[in-house]
C-alpha cells in the first residue's frame, strides 16, 4: 500500500513517476512478481525490473550480464530459481535488480551483510564505481569497512541523526580517511 506521504516522497525523488498510473502499474507489477518468483529464474526477475524503463530485451540482457559479472556472478545464475540461490547470491541479484534502471537514488540496506570477504569487496567496488559515475547511494550498515566507502556519513541513534562526517571521495588505502571515520564513530559512542 502506498500512502499519500509515500507518494509525495516518490514524486520528489523521481518526478517522472507518480499519480494513479504509477500506483496501478506498481500493484500490477507486485501481483505478477509473486508468480514470477515461483516460476522463473533470476534473469526474468531482473528483466521485470529493467522492463519498466522500456529498454529493449537485448540491451537489458547485456546490462544484466555486465552487472551480474560486476558483483561476482556468472550468467549461469540467471538460469537458477530464487529458491536455488544462496543468501549471498540472492543479495547480489537484488543489487543488480536495484541498479538495472540506474535510479536517482539507490537504497542499500546492509548490502554486504550475508557475503564472504571476496564478494563483499566485489559489491563495495561496484557501489563505489556507480557512485563515481554519479549514482547517489544511501547505504545503511553496521560494518566499518562498508562505511569507509561512503563520502558522507550520517550517524543515527534511536532514529535521529546525531552526527555527520564528510569523508570526501573514496580512495583505497587512505589511512587518514579511516582514522577520521574511526574518531567520528568513537565520538558518537559506537
Amino acid at each position: 500500500i502506498i500512502r499519500d506521504v509515500d507518494m509525495v516522497l516518490l514524486m520528489r525523488v523521481n518526478p517522472g513517476f507518480g499519480g494513479q498510473p504509477f500506483i496501478e502499474h506498481t500493484i500490477d507489477k507486485v501481483a505478477r512478481l509473486h508468480k514470477m518468483i515461483v516460476e522463473s529464474g533470476s534473469h526474468a526477475l531482473i528483466q521485470v525490473d529493467g522492463g519498466v524503463t522500456g529498454k529493449n530485451a537485448k540491451a537489458l540482457t547485456d546490462e544484466a550480464l555486465r552487472l551480474l559479472k560486476a558483483v561476482g556472478l556468472d550468467e549461469n545464475i540467471s538460469k537458477k530459481f530464487p529458491t536455488q540461490l544462496s543468501g549471498g547470491e540472492c543479495q547480489r541479484v537484488a543489487m543488480v535488480r536495484g541498479l538495472i534502471n540506474k535510479p536517482l537514488i539507490l537504497f542499500a540496506d546492509e548490502p554486504t551483510g550475508a557475503l564472504n570477504s571476496k564478494n563483499t569487496e566485489n559489491v563495495l567496488n561496484i557501489l563505489t564505481e556507480f557512485n563515481r559515475q554519479g549514482q547517489t547511494i544511501v547505504m545503511v550498515t553496521h560494518d566499518m569497512k562498508s562505511a569507509r566507502r561512503g563520502s558522507k556519513i550520517a550517524y543515527l541513534a534511536d532514529g535521529v541523526i546525531t552526527g555527520n562526517c564528510n569523508l570526501g571521495e573514496y580512495k583505497s588505502g587512505d589511512k587518514e580517511r579511516h582514522e577520521k571515520l574511526r574518531t567520528f564513530l568513537q565520538e558518537m559512542g559506537w
